[in-house]
């Protein structure tokens, strides 16, 4: 994937943006850190083909991302890329399981033992009949983090998605992500307002 810089976007003096060219590398941790309003979600929006008002090149596979189709995207997003949304995206007047259910129904990626296994680790099982809009921040944000991971992917986009958890649940929730795409060989792209102290990450980027 090479970004260069945004259109109508404050680049100055970022490790990406201001880059000629930036490969990122299936199966390696990325953290890019920047303050608000420096182009973290644009840079995921751009990978993901949601933001197309950028000059330059953004390639997957040596492949231009403009060059594909709504239906190539459609088939992108549902094994190549996934992506913990900041604003997060759940469905509020579903409970939780029925959030990450929605989208492992269409993958069939992961057991329903599997769900509930990962629901125990990051400490929501007890609110996985509750309906999403009620949950927490945090919890919601546990609940998009397992639901990111019901698919497949060789690379996890996720925007800032322990911004509402304290330490212990971050690292926790770090550590399942890892192992998720440690056993699928993917990349992990995590963007995060300031420094992260995320242990096995030594690939940090500055926008």
């Amino acid at each position: 994937m090479i970004p260069l810089p945004m259109l109508e976007q404050d680049t100055s003096g970022s490790e990406v943006w201001e880059a000629e060219s930036l490969l990122l590398e299936q199966g390696k941790p990325y953290v890019v850190e920047a303050p608000s309003g420096r182009g973290k979600t644009s840079l995921l929006s751009v990978i993901y083909g949601i933001r197309t008002d950028y000059q330059g090149v953004v390639s997957i596979d040596d492949r231009d991302l403009s060059s594909f189709t709504s239906k190539e995207w459609s088939l992108i997003r549902k094994s190549k890329l996934s992506f913990i949304f900041q604003g997060l995206e759940l469905f509020d007047d579903l409970t939780a399981l029925e959030n990450i259910q929605l989208k492992n129904r269409m993958t069939a990626h992961h057991s329903d033992e599997r769900i509930m296994e990962m629901a125990r680790v990051l400490g929501i099982d007890p609110f996985l009949q509750r309906k999403a809009g009620i949950l927490s921040f945090g919890q919601q944000q546990r609940v998009a983090i397992i639901r990111a991971l019901c698919q497949p992917f060789n690379f996890l986009l996720a925007d800032e998605c322990f911004s509402h958890m304290d330490r212990e649940n971050s690292l926790t929730a770090y550590q399942l992500i890892r192992e998720e795409c440690e056993a699928r060989n993917a990349g992990l792209i995590l963007t995060s307002l300031n420094e992260t102290g995320l242990p096995n990450i030594d690939h940090s980027l500055r926008l």
